[in-house]
This record gives structure tokens, C-alpha cells and sequence, in this order.
């Protein structure tokens, strides 16, 4: 009976307990019973039949990353570049991972490449450099159907690097070197412009300035010269006004007709003026000598 006990026990810890498996968080078993796929075994404790069931594979359902050597593509218009990408991918289904495709690494890799040149072939090199997102959208919509058989979901396709060859690269060094100096010409000629267009105003300020200035000198001095002769005209007026409240009578008048005369044949002129009523000198001298009586 101790024997037998003995014997039960061996035979537990060596046929039981091996097959006692705990599975891991994030982490699925594909388990096969005699060369036939029988179940998945996802986290927590299982126990398989001896030498009937086994684990055919472990599976991570963790996102892996996959990063892919350059591969050689050819543009649209006949350039080769080198291009690497990069891909984020999970595996959904365990049964399809393990049964759908031999070596599913090498048939991603595979089948990106080929992907990624027929997305290249459709581009030009321009649009090649400036569509990333693009080319990383198509890519990841075509893997993404063509994996689903295998049970693996891609997330993400990213383009790494895109190298052109070295005389392309070094056309677009010259080509940008070019346009930064087009572009400082540009500016420099917009600085020129703005600077002459403000010294233009500035002139012109000036000149308006010296235009106002003239126009205020020239107002203020015809002001001045219309109050002259305002003050002159008020002055004859005032000169008539008391001659007229003096009642001088028409000897007066002539006298001053006469030393107006006189102060004329004082004058250097050449030309002789003689008065209109000439005839009555005789009768302006009497009058005159009337007045001195007076």
C-alpha cells in the first residue's frame, strides 16, 4: 500500500504538474490535441491532457514595432531613392497567426516592399519628398487588408527616411540655396520700395509744409497791405472831411493844384504836364493873391 501511495504520487508530479500552465497577462497559448488545433488559451491557470494535448504556439499580443532595412524605389519620373519605414502592428487573432502564413515577418516585410514601390512608382520625386502622410496612409490601408488573413492588425506604417541619390541631393542644395537668395533679393527690393516711398512722403510733407507756409506768408502780408491802404483811404477820407467841415472854397483847391505842380517840375521827368484849365492861370493867380489878403 506504501508502495502505491508512493507510486500515485510520482505519477502525479510527473504527468500532472508538468501540465498545469499559467498563462500570462497580454499573452495567448495555441493548443493542439493530436496534430489538431483544439483551443486558445488566453491569461490564467489551464491544465492540458498529457501526451494527447500540447502547446503548439506562444503568442505576445503586445504592439510590436518592425523596423524594415532601405529598400530601392523608382519614381514616377525614373529617380531611385532609398526608403525605410517603420510598423507598428498586433496580432488579433492567435489560430490565423500561427496557421495563416509561414514566417509572418518575413511576409510583412516582403510584402511593404513591394507596396512601397508601387506607391513610389505613381509619384514624382516632389511629391515624394512632401507626401508622407500619403504614402504612410496607403500603406498602412494595404497591409492592413492584406494581413487580416493572417490575424494581424496594423496600426501604424511610418516613412523613416527617404534618401535620393547624391546629384539629386545636391541640385536640391543649389535649387535652395537659389530661392533664399531670391527670396533676400525680394526683400531687400521691398525694403528699397518702402524706404523710397517714404522719403517720397517726406518730401512731399515738406513740400506741403512750405506750400502752406507761402500761402499763410502771402494772405498775412496782402491783410497787411489791404489795413495799409485801408488806413490810407481812411485818412484821405479824414483829410476830405475836415477839408469840408473847413468849407475851403475853390481857391483853396487850386492852391493845392498848384504846389502839387510845382513839387512835379521839381522832378527829373522829361516830360512836361501841363494842367487842363491852363487858360485860367490869371484868375488862379488873383485868387491866390485874394487868399494871401485874407
Amino acid at each position: 500500500m506504501l508502495y502505491l501511495i508512493i507510486a500515485i504520487i510520482i505519477l502525479f508530479l510527473v504527468l500532472v504538474v508538468p501540465n498545469i500552465r499559467v498563462v500570462p497577462q497580454s499573452q495567448a497559448y495555441v493548443i493542439e490535441r493530436l496534430g489538431t488545433y483544439l483551443t486558445n488559451w488566453d491569461n490564467g491557470l489551464h491544465i492540458k491532457i498529457p501526451f494527447i494535448d500540447r502547446i503548439a504556439k506562444k503568442v505576445s499580443k503586445k504592439e510590436k514595432v518592425f523596423d524594415f532595412q532601405p529598400q530601392p524605389v523608382i519614381t514616377k519620373d525614373n529617380v531611385t531613392m532609398m526608403i525605410d519605414s517603420v510598423i507598428y502592428f498586433a496580432i488579433t487573432d492567435p489560430k490565423l497567426y500561427t496557421y495563416g502564413v509561414e514566417r509572418p515577418m518575413a511576409a510583412i516585410e516582403n510584402l511593404t516592399a513591394t507596396t512601397l514601390r508601387n506607391i513610389i512608382g505613381e509619384l514624382e520625386l516632389d511629391q515624394t519628398l512632401t507626401s508622407r502622410d500619403v504614402i504612410n496612409n496607403k500603406l498602412r490601408s494595404i497591409l492592413d487588408d492584406a494581413t487580416d488573413p493572417w490575424g494581424i492588425k496594423v496600426n501604424r506604417v511610418e516613412v523613416k527616411n527617404i534618401t535620393p541619390p547624391a546629384s539629386i541631393q545636391e541640385a536640391m542644395e543649389k535649387q535652395m540655396r537659389a530661392e533664399r537668395g531670391r527670396r533676400e533679393a525680394i526683400l531687400r527690393a521691398e525694403g528699397e520700395k518702402q524706404s523710397a516711398i517714404l522719403v517720397a512722403e517726406g518730401q512731399k510733407q515738406s513740400v506741403i509744409l512750405e506750400a502752406e507756409a507761402a500761402k499763410e506768408s502771402e494772405i498775412r502780408r496782402a491783410e497787411g497791405e489791404a489795413q495799409a491802404i485801408l488806413e490810407v483811404q481812411k485818412a484821405r477820407s479824414e483829410g476830405l472831411k475836415m477839408i469840408k467841415e473847413a468849407q475851403a472854397d475853390k481857391a483853396v483847391i487850386r492852391l493845392r493844384e498848384m504846389e502839387a505842380f510845382e513839387k512835379v517840375s521839381n522832378g527829373q521827368a522829361t516830360k512836361i504836364i501841363i494842367p487842363s484849365n491852363i487858360q485860367d492861370m490869371a484868375g488862379l493867380v488873383t485868387s491866390i493873391t485874394e487868399v494871401a489878403k485874407k
